[in-house]
């Protein structure tokens, strides 16, 4: 039996941006990215921590070491600069394997820096 589980949580970073004129996405710090082991276009789910909302987009690579983390489209709606948001993947594998399976999970600091 397969099952999904947590791979990768960017933990409480902060909106730096929201733009609803964009294509979609979420533009996301590169190096908070390869902390957390998150790729280029990877299925994320947002959880927004001041409203309550969730949605599912993808992570797009934003400039190192900027901090940035910018809701893009429709997800612009849901967040704004300010508010405070969990990132999270998930990965399918056997039940076996998740049992021993360890997550990336990081905790951002004031900034968004490491």
């Amino acid at each position: 039996m397969d099952i999904e589980i947590m791979k990768s949580k960017v933990h409480r970073v902060t909106i730096t941006e929201a733009n609803l004129n964009y294509v979609g996405s979420c533009t996301l710090d590169e190096g908070l990215m390869e902390a957390a082991n998150l790729i280029e276009n990877e299925k994320i789910q947002v959880v927004n921590v001041n409203n309550g909302s969730r949605l599912e987009t993808y992570v797009i690579k934003g400039k190192r070491g900027s901090g940035v983390c910018c809701l893009n489209g429709p997800a612009a709606r849901l967040g704004a600069p300010g508010d405070v948001v969990i990132l999270i993947s998930y990965a399918r594998m056997n039940f076996e394997d998740a049992k021993k399976f360890t997550p990336w999970v990081i905790f951002p600091k004031e900034g968004n820096k490491l």
